[in-house]
């Protein structure tokens, strides 16, 4: 008998497992500063610096500033300011304004993401097995209302029910972020429903802690992969493959 069988719900991560960024932070950063008469600013210092903005901002207000009832843009607008500074450009008011707003519009589309070839088709075919579908995601709400549903992947066709940690206040690897997903399936048995996502730390761990099916995608042919498998999960390349080993014995293991 298959997992498959055995379920009533799968749900899935958002980046890395059902979309990824297409080309890199500092084509969108270069191509604000053009848009008001700056040179493009050097890509590997303004990825390293918004590497350690955006980790000091989840620090100091995580989940996108939800507890601090943070405003969405007034978060990233910090985040995009300090990563600027740390890459050593300073900005006056109207000028960050300018390029700010430009880099903020640009992420609230679906311009900076490309859908793999396999996420809608195996997001259909779990709703034509019977199965609920969930989204799981450390993101803010313009995953939810804006790029999804720009990338044609929309609520009722698609998914049914999203738990999304900038609207939540509770973030992957916490595992009440799974408890909530479990309470909006309908408040479905753990053992009723499996995860799919891409990291061993935010994904497979909290899942499977309190009682979930789980397994992780290697896309991107990661070099902690083998440590995954070594550690008992089930590590897949795509979601084509996830949809036959679902469907096989092996899954029941």
């Amino acid at each position: 008998m298959s997992l498959l069988s055995k379920l009533r719900c799968i749900t899935v991560d958002v980046t890395g497992t059902l979309l990824a960024y297409k080309g890199e932070l500092g084509d969108y950063y270069c191509m604000a500063a053009k848009s008001v008469g700056l040179p493009c600013p050097d890509y590997e210092r303004v990825h390293e610096g918004f590497k350690y903005a955006y980790k000091d901002m989840a620090s100091k207000y995580p989940c996108f500033g939800h507890a601090a009832k943070m405003p969405n843009i007034v978060w990233w607008k910090a985040c995009v300011r300090d990563s600027f500074m740390r890459a050593g450009y300073h900005y006056d008011e109207e000028t960050f304004e300018k390029v700010f707003r430009r880099i903020y519009a640009s992420f609230g589309s679906s311009a900076p993401y490309s859908i793999f070839p396999d996420s809608q088709p195996f997001l259909r075919w779990v709703h034509e097995q019977g199965l609920k579908v969930g989204i799981i995601s450390n993101a803010e709400y313009r995953y939810r209302d804006v790029i999804l549903p720009a990338l044609g992947v929309n609520q009722g066709s698609d998914w049914d029910f999203g738990v999304f940690s900038g609207i939540e206040g509770v973030e992957k690897p916490d595992p009440r972020i799974y408890e909530i997903a479990l309470e909006r399936a309908g408040n479905m048995a753990p053992e009723e429903v499996l995860h799919i996502g891409d990291s061993m730390r935010k994904d497979y761990v909290p899942a499977t802690s309190i009682g979930m099916h789980a397994l992780l995608l290697d896309r991107f042919k990661t070099s902690d992969a083998e440590e995954w498998r070594k550690s008992g999960a089930v590590v897949l390349p795509d979601l084509e493959a996830a949809k036959e080993w679902l469907t096989s014995e092996k899954s029941s293991c």
